[in-house]
């Protein structure tokens, strides 16, 4: 029988800012916060609660996941650097997960859907812009990640072949512009670190670690640093 881990899952690739502590499949200890643009301030103290309640219990930590992207630059860079400071001072592997997969997973953990659907995660970027992909049930690639400017012939080949189901914060605009019969949305998913579990434990089985020096977030495209108001309008 293989032993399953005690794992500390990281997730901050959207408003969301989580934190869960897993061991045998079972969650031990775990914080969310909503509210967004709060990820400084409170990942470090979510981490240390978890942290205190395993060494109240004499519970040691085999490995630390984070979800690696894509999502907000921001909040990818600030959980990755908590992520690699734990993985390196408690000297225990880094696990790296991709949050569309994890948006993939918690729509299956929370919704029933027919064996032979798909599955299109959305991540929420400028304007009509969303990062995205499309998987099947066992998360195999249809659609590989990409960064996409959403129009009424997105996805249209998938669409035209089944059932395809959209979720994520960028779904809102997907809908408005995605009529196909074939297009399902579902509201309310956001990646959390409880959701992580499945997609970790998976990972630390399987012996597929990141890099603890040289991991970096899955951003799909460069950074765009928005221009200063005032350097627009050429005023000092």
């Amino acid at each position: 029988m293989v032993k399953m881990a005690n794992i500390l899952n990281i997730e901050t690739s959207t408003q969301v800012c989580s934190v869960a502590l897993a061991s045998e499949g079972q969650v031990l200890e775990h914080h969310e916060n909503y509210d967004g643009q709060t990820h400084a301030t409170l990942l470090s103290a979510f981490v240390n609660d978890a942290l205190r309640y395993a060494r109240t219990r004499e519970i040691k930590l085999d490995a630390v996941a984070v979800s690696i992207g894509p999502g907000s630059y921001t909040g990818l860079r600030i959980g990755l650097s908590e992520a690699k400071g734990l993985a390196f001072g408690l000297d225990i592997p880094l696990i790296a997960v991709n949050t569309l997969q994890l948006l993939t997973v918690s729509t299956m953990f929370n919704h029933f859907m027919e064996d032979d659907v798909l599955y299109a995660p959305m991540i929420d970027a400028r304007r009509m812009e969303v990062y995205t992909a499309v998987y099947d049930p066992a998360l195999n690639a249809v659609v590989e990640p990409r960064p996409l400017i959403l129009d009424e012939e997105s996805f249209a080949e998938v669409l035209a072949m089944q059932t395809v189901v959209f979720m994520g914060d960028g779904s809102d605009k997907a809908r408005e512009v995605i009529k196909h019969p074939n297009a399902r949305f579902i509201e309310g998913i956001k990646p959390v670190a409880i959701d992580m579990i499945a997609l970790s434990e998976r990972a630390f089985r399987n012996g597929e670690f990141a890099d603890v020096a040289y991991s970096t977030p899955l951003y799909l495209k460069e950074f765009q640093a928005t221009v200063p108001r005032n350097k627009v309008l050429n005023l000092q």
